[in-house]
């Protein structure tokens, strides 16, 4: 009698470790839009904001608080500064200067950066270099939709692939 309640016990014990267990996603989403009436490239960035201030925190060797009620101007700072490390452009294979416009957070987890490039005249080749997160964790992926004279393209950003040339 004893093993017919023990065994059952054991199986929902087993299946309740296993079956729902939690995996974290580490997922970033940007948008590269080319406005050919502009004249501007539009970037928005959507990181996650533990990942990014666990990200920050590990390379730059300081605790930020980016996204939450404690950030700080120094902690905006060091986010533009690691934004235009791990996130570049290059049109026709020249840099371009990316301007950080502004930030919000969506959903309390997600921080959303808005930033471009202006003086952007018709284009054969753009660069996109995106290795946001990427050395913080490994499982890390940025997928970016890159939308330019009227077509839609998507490129995955990973750990071993953190560069990529798009054709127009």
């Amino acid at each position: 009698m004893k093993n017919r309640l023990i065994y059952p016990l054991l199986g929902i014990l087993f299946l309740s470790l296993t079956a729902f267990s939690f995996h974290k996603f580490y997922m970033g989403v940007f948008q590269v839009n080319y406005a050919a009436e502009k004249k501007m490239i539009q970037i928005t960035s959507r990181i996650f904001i533990d990942d990014l201030n666990n990200g920050m925190e590990k390379k730059y060797h300081q605790k930020t608080f980016v996204g939450t009620d404690k950030e700080t101007q120094a902690d905006i700072d060091l986010l533009k500064k690691y934004l235009a490390e791990n996130f570049s452009i290059k049109i026709n294979g020249q840099s371009k200067p990316i301007t950080f416009l502004s930030k919000e957070v969506e959903s309390n987890d997600v921080l959303v950066c808005y930033s471009r490039i202006k003086d952007i005249d018709k284009f054969k080749t753009i660069e996109i270099t995106n290795t946001i997160l990427v050395d913080w964790n490994a499982e890390q992926q940025n997928i970016t939709h890159i939308s330019a004279f009227g077509t839609k393209k998507s490129v995955l950003f990973t750990e071993s692939s953190r560069k990529e040339l798009l054709k127009y």
